[in-house]
């Protein structure tokens, strides 16, 4: 352990990593957003502080179950000249999974009547929320922690950035989350990356693999370009309003 801390390959490595992971926990920061954003604040609260828990649970069992992990990735079965691993099912299962939530809440946006009067309440929607939430993290948990193996060879480094990258997400989910359910042009902005990640993770599972670095740029560009739509409507109405 003590030789990690003076090895500048060690550092890089893990800094590499944690860049890494906070980009992929990207999807996961987005999912969050757009699921808490149909309940209760105290209640969404909760479910963030849940969610992300979930997300670093997961992420350090599978780091500490490598052997097993690594061995999803053997084919199980052929068909039409493809070979299917269990992480490619899961990969598949998950992003099917995910376009078919973010289709649902499109329709469920677009149907609303009023944006306001559309959360909903009780137990029983925190809990399906938490339900859902656990699924996508373990998609997203898989993704992320076979990234990690085929980057850094010492799972101290791997938990690590794991840990920063998860403590990152956490900070960053609290004001996303408010921005989403605040603006509604941005939460359907959120759910259509949602089912581009979703047609990524499925692509991924059929071993087509679509550059992620090319989905973040598109996210990246659209996420701005509503920034400064945002700026201008907040502009727009404190001209209309000054003394306001």
């Amino acid at each position: 352990m003590m030789h990690l801390l003076t090895s500048p390959e060690a550092w890089a490595a893990l800094l590499t990593l944690t860049s890494l992971e906070i980009v992929l926990g990207i999807d996961n920061v987005i999912f969050l957003s757009v699921m808490v954003s149909r309940i209760p604040e105290k209640q969404a609260h909760r479910a963030r502080q849940i969610g992300l828990a979930l997300a670093l649970v997961f992420r350090i069992i599978l780091l500490s179950l490598l052997v097993w992990l690594i061995g999803l990735t053997a084919p199980v079965f052929s068909l039409s000249g493809y070979d299917f691993s269990w992480r490619d099912l899961i990969l598949i299962g998950g992003g099917l999974f995910l376009i078919a939530k973010a289709t649902h809440e499109i329709h469920a946006e677009v149907e609303a009547d009023d944006g306001e009067g559309d959360r909903e309440s009780g137990g029983r929607a925190f809990f399906w929320v938490i339900v859902q939430i656990i699924v996508i993290d373990i998609v997203f948990s898989l993704d992320s922690i076979i990234t990690a193996i085929g980057m850094a060879q010492d799972i101290e480094i791997m938990i690590a950035a794991v840990v920063i990258a998860c403590l990152i997400m956490y900070i960053s989910s609290g004001p996303v989350s408010r921005f989403v359910a605040e603006h509604p042009t941005t939460k359907m902005l959120a759910l259509a990356f949602l089912v581009l990640i979703g047609v990524a993770l499925v692509a991924d599972g059929f071993q087509f693999h679509i550059p992620r670095g090319y989905i973040y740029f598109a996210i990246a560009f659209s996420a701005a370009v509503e920034f400064f739509n945002v700026l201008a409507k907040r502009n727009r109405r404190k001209a209309r309003n000054p003394s306001g």
